[in-house]
């Protein structure tokens, strides 16, 4: 089996990679390079490499026959870069989905499986989203993840294309790109430099280690019902205070190193997802939070040169500098990519 992986490059994306390559699986993939897609993250992966955008329809027409499954993590995923400039967002999330899923058809490709994000739903006050619950998104970023999902699904009624779409909560692990909220807060706090906590800190977000993601990701992949939608819930459920408290003790920090800002126009008070449609085929997340929380700190303490360089890449902007990188903290996005 041959399988193309669309924006393995970045975070969530390259640990896929990683994990099919550790079983032998064949695998090429598909990655713009933009600030977060890092090739330094599929380092010890076999694989093959395109450098291209997932909006080149002539492009995707050489490269996606010959592969029986395709997995799209390719996403603008950031909230806070959506509120200043929507319209990357949408080419990529909705446009670049269309491309990808018109590419599938034309190659009748076996299986195809849209990553997504608990974001489409807006925010839940109590009790936890089914998959039938109706988007209502609230950021430019969540609204383009819905446009794309709406586009997937409707291939998928139209035409028959075997797509399902996965939708998942924040994640965090080694290889995270440093506007996120932990990796941001870890090296801000290595870095002896304070971290901005939006509003109240009373905004929830459900955490689950992206190798559980992918897990489940693999497992709609091989036995997920095409036209369907399947949540990977996480595995705590946290204010941004509580995170924070519990990233300062691992960093050795006190309080005095949070700086409280300004809250994100629009932001979501709480995510939740009910897992149980996944949970039916098998699925079980294996990280504990505080496990996988203590092992991605060390690996962000063992590895400055990683982070350093991908923020250099962005020409500086990552960790600690500028509006979006600094207040993007607590309350940045993420699915298929994103983090909040």
């Amino acid at each position: 089996m041959k399988i193309l992986i669309i924006g393995g490059a970045g975070f969530i994306g390259s640990h896929y990679v990683r994990t099919l390559s550790a079983d032998g699986v064949a695998v090429t993939v598909l990655d713009k390079l933009t600030y977060a897609g890092n090739p330094a993250n599929l380092e010890g992966a076999a694989h093959e490499f395109v450098h291209g955008d997932i909006c080149d329809a002539g492009l995707l027409a050489e490269v996606v026959p010959g592969h029986e499954v395709v997995v799209n993590f390719a996403a603008e995923s950031h909230v806070d870069r959506s509120i200043d400039g929507a319209g990357e967002f949408v080419r990529t999330n909705v446009l670049g989905t269309q491309t990808l899923m018109q590419a599938c058809l034309d190659a009748g490709t076996r299986r195809v499986v849209q990553v997504s994000t608990d974001e489409v739903y807006g925010s839940i006050d109590t009790g936890s989203w089914k998959e039938d619950a109706p988007v209502r998104p609230r950021s430019p970023y969540s609204a383009a993840k819905a446009g794309g999902d709406m586009i997937a699904l409707a291939y998928a009624v139209t035409h028959g294309l075997p797509v399902s779409i996965t939708r998942c909560g924040n994640n965090y692990g080694p290889h995270q790109y440093p506007e996120k909220v932990i990796p941001l807060f870890v090296t801000n706090l290595l870095r002896g430099r304070k971290v901005p906590l939006y509003g109240d800190g009373g905004n929830v977000r459900d955490w689950i280690h992206v190798d559980d993601h992918c897990a489940g990701i693999r497992l709609v992949a091989e036995r997920g019902e095409p036209g369907e939608v399947y949540h990977i819930a996480g595995t705590a459920e946290l204010t941004n205070t509580e995170l924070t408290a519990r990233l300062l003790a691992a960093c050795g920090a006190g309080w005095d190193m949070v700086e409280h800002v300004e809250d994100r126009k629009g932001h979501d008070r709480r995510y939740s997802l009910d897992d149980s449609r996944l949970r039916a085929l098998g699925y079980r997340p294996n990280i504990p939070f505080d496990q996988g929380l203590a092992e991605t700190v060390r690996w962000y303490a063992d590895n400055p040169d990683w982070w350093e360089a991908a923020t250099d890449r962005r020409g500086g902007d990552g960790a600690g500098a500028g509006r979006r990188a600094g207040l993007a903290a607590v309350g940045a996005e993420q699915t298929g990519g994103t983090i909040a």
